[in-house]
């Protein structure tokens, strides 16, 4: 059985309303079902850098702790902030040497402490699933860029463009045939996938709760018919929904929809 494990983390966003995550987060877990769902009591409190640049970086190591606690197979993990995926993937049951990655989100996340202009780990997310990064929240070893495969990223720093070239790479328009991103999966030769959804790969027209929407994204069920293809195909070793950052409790009920449609896609 599928289980779903809530980590309203906000420590690694760079929005000035982070803490919407949070929110976000629990309107999400309300609709799931309370006896496959564990809620992560991750700290609350912003957290020091510790001398790195990494903003916040005690309290993504204690989430990250958490998560190691808790973390088990057949999960799907419901953020806040997209770098959850990293401890996800870290603590994941059987290792990563089999794994592919399937990156659903309109930025490219391929920041470090060196480039970054926010010093907010989830813009350094991808690259970390890399093993490249702050060494205390990287993935040891990484994911090799072969086996990475990103979907609509659309709003990229001009830093970040190359190093996305050795990856591949479907764009809004790939995800109308839902084969595309089987084939693209399949060509990694892994045996299992982490599916990462960044709620922003959304089309703002479909989804409103992100804390910077970025135009001409992906319908939620255009990715929702692509992931079930892929689930038909490749065994899923987990996944995660995040990003969601309604500004109130009617704007949270109004992206539900969408989101539920994303969590049975993947579980």
């Amino acid at each position: 059985m599928v289980r779903f494990l809530v980590v309203p983390q906000w420590q690694g966003s760079p929005a000035p309303r982070a803490m919407l995550l949070v929110d976000g987060a629990s309107a999400i877990a309300g609709d799931l079902p309370r006896a496959a769902t564990t809620v992560l009591d991750v700290p609350v409190e912003a957290g020091e850098s510790l001398g790195t640049g990494v903003r916040r970086l005690s309290a993504l190591l204690r989430t990250r702790e958490l998560l190691s606690d808790q973390l088990a197979s057949d999960t799907v993990v419901i953020g806040g902030d997209c770098s959850v995926t990293v401890a996800a993937l870290a603590a994941l049951p059987g290792g990563t040497d089999d794994l592919a990655v399937v990156w659903c989100d309109a930025h490219a996340d391929m920041h470090t402490p060196e480039s970054s202009p926010s010093g907010a780990f989830s813009g350094m997310a991808l690259r970390a699933v890399l093993g490249e990064g702050e060494e205390q929240l990287v993935l040891s070893p990484g994911i090799p860029r072969e086996r990475i495969v990103t979907v609509g990223m659309r709003d990229l720093d001009d830093a970040e463009v190359e190093l996305l070239d050795p990856l591949t790479q479907l764009s809004v328009a790939d995800i109308d045939d839902a084969d595309a991103l089987v084939e693209a999966v399949r060509a990694t030769g892994a045996s299992r996938v982490w599916v990462h959804i960044d709620v922003d790969v959304l089309d703002p027209s479909d989804f409103a709760g992100v804390s910077s929407a970025a135009p001409f994204g992906v319908s939620p069920s255009r990715l929702s018919a692509a992931i079930r293809r892929l689930r038909d195909e490749i065994p899923l070793a987990g996944a995660t929904i995040s990003g969601f950052a309604p500004r109130s409790p009617a704007d949270a009920v109004d992206d539900l929809g969408s989101l539920l449609r994303l969590v049975g896609a993947v579980a």
